[in-house]
């Protein structure tokens, strides 16, 4: 839209740097439809000047990063309506290598930013998202998070997550009101289940073009998501792990659960 205002849309470009931009190293490099090779190169170049780590997106909903990390972290929002305590969920995760578990870094963003970015990803026709979840109601409750005090954990004021059981009772009472069936987790099904999430969102992202490289994904997820450098970013353990045996997963999912879980291709690759 910024580009269609201007007769020179070639010179338009998006730079989304990652939250605290002094901090963190990744830069998304955003083209536009039109943006000339010269911009992107000059994006690049002011990158490396900044000392931070570039990757081209293409202009779309999320662009790489964020795009990806909403159905992981939609799953682990699942996974907590379905049995699991948000503690659990997260230090499944956390032990698995990610740097944060994905609830608590809802409430150091604000849950009220990841409840309209779910709604804006409705309205845009992403319908394997959930159109509701037990977020909804922490939201409503004006738990936001780290900064309203209480979200999925209480916080005191050195922010240490403190889990609540009232939350834990919520979610019983939520998963009963919705006729959620209940079942136990180990800590390796909830890391596979959130993984084989943003496995496929990254695939897909590949197949629509938004990102150019396997490596690309990798790096948007080692720079500025936590993943651990050691496992080698998400694409590369799913390559690592066996394409095939996680495309047979998500679709025995797929038949069972729906369209959250159809597999895309490339892990057919």
């Amino acid at each position: 839209a910024l580009a269609a205002s201007t007769r020179r849309p070639e010179l338009v470009v998006g730079h989304h740097f990652f939250s605290p931009a002094p901090v963190m190293k990744l830069l998304e490099v955003v083209r536009g439809s039109a943006t000339s090779a010269q911009v992107l190169a000059t994006s690049m170049d002011l990158a490396r000047r900044l000392n931070k780590t570039a990757v081209v997106s293409r202009n779309a909903f999320g662009f790489i990063g964020n795009r990806m990390f909403l159905p992981y972290r939609s799953q682990a929002v699942s996974i907590a309506e379905e049995g699991a305590e948000p503690w659990m969920v997260d230090k499944a995760l956390v032990d698995w290598g990610m740097a944060m578990g994905p609830l608590a870094v809802g409430d150091l963003s604000g849950l009220d930013v990841f409840y309209r970015i779910r709604h804006i990803a409705q309205q845009l026709g992403l319908g394997h998202l959930d159109a509701e979840s037990f977020e909804d109601r922490l939201f409503g409750q004006g738990r936001l998070g780290q900064k309203s005090g209480a979200g999925w954990y209480v916080y005191c004021a050195d922010r240490k997550p403190i889990p609540d059981p009232d939350v834990e009772r919520q979610l019983r009472l939520y998963a009963a009101e919705m006729a959620i069936p209940q079942r136990d987790f180990t800590p390796e099904r909830i890391a596979e289940r959130c993984l084989d999430a943003l496995i496929n969102e990254g695939a897909r992202l590949l197949e629509e073009g938004v990102a150019l490289r396997d490596v690309d994904v990798d790096i948007v997820f080692l720079f500025g998501f936590g993943f651990p450098a050691w496992r080698g970013g998400p694409m590369f353990y799913a390559t690592r792990t066996g394409k095939k045996k996680i495309h047979e997963r998500l679709l025995r999912r797929y038949e069972h659960f729906g369209p959250f879980w159809k597999p895309s291709e490339w892990l057919l690759a």
